[in-house]
């Protein structure tokens, strides 16, 4: 493994999933948070637990990474950097679908928290790929 481009990649990721999930709750989604605001923490609420906000992303930027990085040694490619992030995201949103049904969330905002975060899921996986790439002269290996 290549950790100074791990290190890079987790940060442009922590960066990328912090700045797309401002845009994407905050700005994109606001209005639909304000319709449903009975179901959600009141902003004070939040922002005193925003340290756990800021460690939920580190933790999704470096386990996303490292998963690329142990598995897709033959592969990277943009291609499959898209591909990869398509399936994680798949796999993380299963629970936009699952928490449908088990709360009072209305359809469209699940299905707009579904697809935005697929989108932003894809571009994290596009990203990666860029910065982490196989290296031969690096020291890594093919398996």
């Amino acid at each position: 493994m290549n950790t100074p481009r791990l290190l890079v990649a987790v940060i442009a990721g922590f960066v990328f999933i912090f700045g797309s999930d401002f845009l994407i709750h905050t700005v994109l989604l606001d209005p639909d948070y304000k319709a449903t605001s009975q179901l959600w923490r009141t902003e004070p609420e939040m922002m005193t637990r925003f340290p756990w906000m800021i460690a939920g992303h580190l933790l999704a930027a470096t386990t996303f990474v490292i998963i690329w990085a142990l598995g897709f040694t033959n592969r990277r490619t943009m291609g499959m950097g898209a591909l990869y992030g398509l399936l994680m995201g798949l796999f993380a949103h299963a629970y936009t679908v699952i928490n449908y049904v088990v709360t009072p969330i209305p359809g469209q905002l699940s299905t707009k928290v579904f697809l935005t975060g697929l989108v932003q899921a894809v571009l994290l996986g596009v990203i990666t790929a860029a910065i982490y790439k196989f290296d031969r002269g690096a020291g890594e290996r093919r398996n």
